[in-house]
């Protein structure tokens, strides 16, 4: 059966909130956990509203971000795209280069050699620029269980306020 590697950063990693459909994917065999890893080259990994993780679609800017490689059936990767909202320009689905987990520091050049090609939920084009702009330059190597602490569930979410709706409130706003 084909399978795609899908690197998840955020709130479907082991031990956090979205982790559930992962489960739910590998209780009905469209997903398997294949290793921990990191990108290959930096990318800006960001927190916005909600608690919600963006990994910024802006190469060479960052810093190498940590997560975890899923083998995910075309199934599992339509429920996936779902969640992420790819077909309401939430997020973009897109290439990414990942070096699994094997202990040693490599810099960027050897890592990016090592690199398994899978596929990573971009904050969408649309809004990823000003995005980097409202959250710094650097961004985050992890999304960590103390950001994990501010995420908001779809279902907790107010009504009336859509997620690309709380992105512009939340680019429009001057605290950071």
């Amino acid at each position: 059966m084909d399978r795609t590697l899908v690197f998840v950063y955020g709130t479907l990693k082991r031990d956090f909130p979205n982790h559930g459909l992962i489960e739910d994917l590998i209780r009905s065999g469209d997903a398997s956990f294949v290793a921990a890893g990191r990108t290959a080259s930096s990318l800006p990994l960001v927190v916005g509203p909600w608690g919600i993780p963006f990994l910024l679609p802006i190469p060479g800017s960052g810093r190498r971000v940590s997560g975890e490689l899923f083998a995910v059936s075309a199934r599992g990767l339509a429920r996936i795209d779902d969640l992420e909202g790819t077909r309401r320009g939430h997020y973009e689905r897109l290439p990414i280069a990942v070096v699994p987990n094997s202990g040693g520091g490599r810099d960027e050049e050897e890592a990016a050699a090592e690199a398994a090609e899978a596929e990573a939920y971009y904050a969408h084009r649309s809004y990823a620029a000003e995005m980097r702009r409202r959250s710094g330059e650097k961004g985050l190597r992890v999304y960590s269980e103390e950001d994990a602490l501010g995420y908001c569930r779809p279902k907790d979410r107010p009504r009336g306020t859509t997620f690309l709706g709380q992105i512009q409130i939340f680019l429009a706003s001057t605290n950071q």
